[in-house]
Parts: C-alpha cells; sequence; structure tokens
C-alpha cells in the first residue's frame, strides 16, 4: 500500500485535538498519553512533532493567539487599534477559558504572540506614543482583558435572595446577577475599555502639548 495522502500526524492537527481536551477537561486533563489515545497513535509519535507538553500548549496558543485582529494600527488610528485588538482578543480567551492562564503568563517565544505584541508596540509609537507609554498601554490593555477573560462578575453571586436581603441591604437584587452574567460582563468589558480610552486621550493630548 500507498502511503496516505494526508499524513496522520500533524502539529496542526495535534493541537486542535488537544485543545479540545483543555477545552472539556482543563489544562490537568491534558497529558501526552491521553492525546494520543484520542488521535488513536502511540505516545512516541507525538514527540515527532514537540518535545514535551508546554511546546505543545504554546502551539495551542499560537492558534488562539491567531484570532486576534490587531489590524486596526495601520492605519494609524491608536485609539480603534487598540479597541479592536482588545475586543478580539477578549474574544479569543473567552472561547477557551481554560486556557487563559497558560497565555496570562505572557508570550516568551511563542511566534504568534509576539507578531502581535509587536504589531501593538510598533503601531503605538507611529501614532505618536513614546516608547515607554506604548509599553505600559500594552501591559494595561492585558491587564483589562485577562482580567474579564478570567473571570464573570454576576456568576459570582449566589440566586438564593435570601443570602443578602437580611445581611446586606445594598445587595437586594445581587440574585439576579447569575441570571444576566453574560450581559453584564459585556457590558462591564465595555465600560472599562472605554473609559480606559477616554484617559488615554487625554494623557495623549497632553503629552503632545508638552512637547
Amino acid at each position: 500500500m500507498g502511503r496516505p495522502k494526508t499524513p496522520l500526524l500533524s502539529l496542526a492537527r495535534m493541537a486542535s485535538a488537544a485543545l479540545d481536551i483543555v477545552d472539556t477537561d482543563g489544562l490537568d486533563g491534558l497529558s501526552m498519553r491521553r492525546l494520543a489515545t484520542v488521535l488513536g497513535v502511540q505516545v512516541a509519535s507525538l514527540y515527532n512533532h514537540v518535545r514535551n507538553k508546554d511546546e505543545l500548549l504554546h502551539e495551542i496558543g499560537n492558534q488562539i493567539m491567531s484570532q486576534v485582529d490587531v489590524t486596526g494600527f495601520r492605519d494609524g488610528d491608536w485609539r480603534e487599534g487598540i479597541a479592536t485588538w482588545a475586543r478580539s482578543y477578549r474574544a479569543a480567551l473567552r472561547a477557551h477559558p481554560n486556557m487563559v492562564p497558560f497565555l496570562a503568563t505572557g508570550p516568551g517565544r511563542r511566534e504568534t504572540a509576539l507578531q502581535r505584541a509587536n504589531a501593538v508596540h510598533g503601531g503605538l509609537v507611529a501614532s505618536g506614543w513614546p516608547p515607554r507609554q506604548a509599553t505600559l498601554i500594552g501591559a494595561s490593555t492585558k491587564y483589562l482583558v485577562v482580567g474579564a477573560a478570567m473571570t464573570s462578575f454576576g456568576r459570582g453571586f449566589d440566586d438564593d435572595v435570601q443570602v443578602y436581603v437580611d445581611r446586606y441591604p445594598h445587595l437586594g437584587q445581587a440574585h439576579k446577577l447569575r441570571a444576566h452574567a453574560d450581559e453584564i460582563d459585556d457590558e462591564a468589558f465595555e465600560l472599562a475599555l472605554l473609559s480606559f480610552l477616554d484617559g488615554l486621550e487625554r494623557r495623549f493630548t497632553e503629552l503632545r502639548e508638552a512637547r
């Protein structure tokens, strides 16, 4: 028999299957042995493509970060660039919340994340931000996005009104928050993002006037 037209294994296929496992069972649920079972191959075959689980996680990170849009910086509009970046970044993380703790540690040598970081920093500097300020803006935006992706305000409350009604008079409606968690999270993120951008607008004006 001739060789199959498509190889049984590829790094992309491995990363996709591994991400399915992480999405379902978390980072601790992923092992090279389990991945091999899912793919129907021997464990040793996986090591022809990656050296270890950590390297595989970085490849998953590359796939996720490829969904982050930094094209808004191309036209020199730093505000639109940040807004597009932040919203797509949050969407990519929200789609795979179990990967957020790994991705939150930083890009390291992860190619796709470094490409995004390079585009963001370069876009901000090209728009007139000093390099140090561009670095701080990039960090602040990441704090905003990763924080929003790691937690849900509304889901942090109980839906039993008795938990709040007697002892916490200002939280009399808190039991309703879980039912509207997605709406609250989306609107809260937009409020935080727009407030952040408005603050940067003022800071940008001050920096230009000081020159």
